[in-house]
């Protein structure tokens, strides 16, 4: 490369730079009339979905009925790595773990239920009931509950992880305890 060439190159080098600046100061405007002329590209009729949205409205005014499963479950619910018993309190490590309760549909869990209502209440403890045979027997339990939010959960995932055996117990992020 000559002496003389430099400045050319150094121009070259900057070409895309000033056509870029070129172009991000260009405005555009399209009028009316210009986008009047625009062309369909493809049309393949149909009737407008309108009416379909018409009925729909853009923020509920209330919260739909909670019904179903979410509500009540599939019964019965079953969880066979449980069952009524004695559970040897613990020390875990499990930092934001909300407090939770499992219980089933049997006379000790009613009994516990009794014994620890407001500790729980205080908690804000969720209780997942374990075993209960039917929508009926669930909410007996939640009445047994009351004040609490009891939900019909199979819990064996939860068993397993925590080595647990038996029920009535209390779960936090700290502690496992009967």
């Amino acid at each position: 490369m000559t002496k003389s060439n430099l400045p050319l190159l150094g121009a070259l080098r900057a070409l895309p730079v000033l056509t870029l600046a070129a172009l991000g100061s260009a405005t555009v405007t399209i009028s009316s009339a210009t986008a009047a002329q625009l062309t369909v590209v493809a049309d393949y009729g149909g009737t407008s979905a309108l009416p379909y949205y018409q009925d729909l409205e853009p923020e509920p005014s209330r919260a739909p009925p909670v019904t179903g499963l979410q509500r009540t479950g599939a019964f019965p619910v079953e969880t066979p790595e449980l069952r009524p018993g004695t559970v040897q309190g613990r020390v875990i490590n499990a930092p934001g773990l909300q407090p939770m309760f499992l219980i089933g549909d049997d006379p000790l869990s009613q009994t516990w239920l009794n014994q620890k209502l407001q500790d729980l209440q205080r908690l804000q403890a969720v209780g997942l009931l374990v075993n209960v045979a039917s929508a009926d027997r669930l909410e007996v339990v939640r009445r047994w509950a009351s004040g609490l939010q009891v939900m019909p959960v199979p819990a064996s995932d939860i068993a397993v992880r925590l080595g647990l055996q038996q029920y009535p117990v209390l779960i936090t992020s700290t502690t496992i305890q009967q």
